[in-house]
């Protein structure tokens, strides 16, 4: 199965990418490659996906 890069939706893994998800969360599913929606808190981060549910930042 292949996978998809959670900042610009794009196949496999892209170390600029990588620096940026640590700022911000992730545009797009890493398994389906679907938009995710973002909501952004003073807390944190919650982004879904309608397919495979919901990531939270830690």
């Amino acid at each position: 199965m292949e996978t998809y890069c959670e900042h610009c939706g794009e196949p496999g893994e892209h170390p600029a990418c990588r620096q940026a998800l640590r700022l911000e969360p992730p545009r797009f599913c890493a398994r389906c490659r679907r938009r995710m929606v973002v909501q952004v808190t003073p807390r944190g981060w919650t982004a879904r996906c309608v397919e495979h549910g919901t990531l939270t930042s830690a």
